[in-house]
């Protein structure tokens, strides 16, 4: 099968590319080092063995650094260009190629998802993009509902299709937890089909579709699928904490499967390097920006806090945008003020990390250098 993103999502471990080397920092030294004791406090409160962040201020990036280990056994160090799973951050870039789509007229996000794909089951109700995209389709997520197969036996992680549309077999028959647009309930298998969603509106392989719009376009070179472990390069290992407290390896998982759910990974360098781009508007025009960071109201009109892909909280300068990403290797996290030019990005290869933390550790910091 054709390699999902070409050279740049880098499917083979031979590939060899590796994420550009970070610019100097624009933070003063004091700053730098108050940021960096900030973290390496955070770490040890947690007992964290890898974490990596960027700071971002007026809409650039501010500094990049990474801190222990991204393999402890080796002694590897973590560095901006190690390379960790984004996890559920993958939401948000499979929600902007959504809205770019949305902006070319191929995507109708009140449309029943079915037009697109149609193999996917009918249920009771009709699911459209937007209520993937908001957390309000009904689909259940992992333990809240009954997860179906296609078909008793099949298999249920298909370890070498990269089509998000095969990766619907895992749930396709899941009954709906609730009537589309009722409730706000975080799914991900939701976001697998809106992948698929995306693949079909977009007339074209999603991965070509991701690399022509979003990953060439910046420059993210070390963008890739979470394909099985065969020799990647500068791959964090992952950790988990015992029942007794020790921190142990965890053996690698590959969620390709999820795509747009949580299926992608880079470096620090290159999250950064996207935040960036949200922050200066660089993939959607400003309708489709503001459709992405409004939060979504349900069908009784009350009001959530998730928009299309996006966290969100405040208004004007105060406005927050944010996603959180966890799974077995990882825990990520993104922050913006759209209307500051400033964020924050957080990646650990710790699976009981609380990168929040980290972030809000950070913020604090800068907020008291600008008093």
């Amino acid at each position: 099968m054709k390699p999902i993103l070409g050279v740049v999502l880098c499917l083979l471990s031979t590939c060899g590319l590796r994420a550009a080397e970070p610019g100097a920092s624009t933070l003063s030294t004091a700053l730098r080092s108050a940021v960096d004791e900030a973290v390496q406090a955070e770490m040890t409160a947690q007992d964290l063995v890898g974490v990596a962040v960027g700071v971002l201020r007026d809409e650039t990036i501010a500094y990049l650094h990474g801190y222990g280990w991204a393999n402890r056994e080796a002694q590897t160090p973590v560095t901006a260009r190690t390379v960790f799973n984004w996890a559920s951050n993958s939401k948000p870039f499979i929600a902007v190629a959504a809205m770019q789509l949305v902006e070319q007229g191929n995507l109708d996000l009140e449309a029943d998802v079915r037009r697109y794909v149609p193999e996917f089951p009918g249920k009771e109700h009709v699911i459209t993009a937007r209520q993937l995209l908001c957390h309000q389709s009904g689909i259940p997520h992992y333990r809240n509902g009954r997860i179906i197969p296609c078909v008793d036996g099949a298999p249920t992680e298909p370890l070498t299709e990269l089509d998000p549309v095969v990766a619907l077999c895992r749930f396709a028959l899941s009954p709906l937890i609730f009537t589309p647009g009722d409730q706000y309930e975080y799914s991900s298998h939701a976001y697998v089909l809106l992948s698929a969603v995306v693949q079909r509106a977009g007339n074209a392989p999603i991965g070509d579709q991701l690399e022509a719009r979003i990953i060439r376009p910046l420059g993210l070179e070390s963008f890739q699928l979470d394909l099985p472990y065969h020799g990647q390069p500068d791959w964090a290992t992952g950790y988990r904490r015992t029942g007794t407290g020790k921190v142990m390896p965890v053996e690698d998982t590959a969620h390709f499967w999820k795509h747009g759910a949580g299926g992608y990974k880079s470096s620090v360098a290159d999250f950064a390097r996207w935040a960036v781009a949200l922050l200066n508007h660089e993939l959607v025009g400003a309708d489709a920006e503001k459709r992405l960071w409004t939060a979504q109201k349900r069908n009784d009109g009350m009001t959530t806090t998730y928009g299309l892909g996006f966290s969100v909280s405040g208004h004007g300068k105060a406005l927050k945008v944010s996603h959180n990403g966890g799974q077995d290797e990882t825990k990520t996290r993104l922050v913006l003020y759209p209307g500051q030019g400033h964020g924050v990005v957080v990646m650990s290869n710790c699976t009981f990390a609380e990168p929040s933390k980290i972030a809000a550790a950070i913020e604090k910091v800068l907020e008291g250098a600008s008093k």
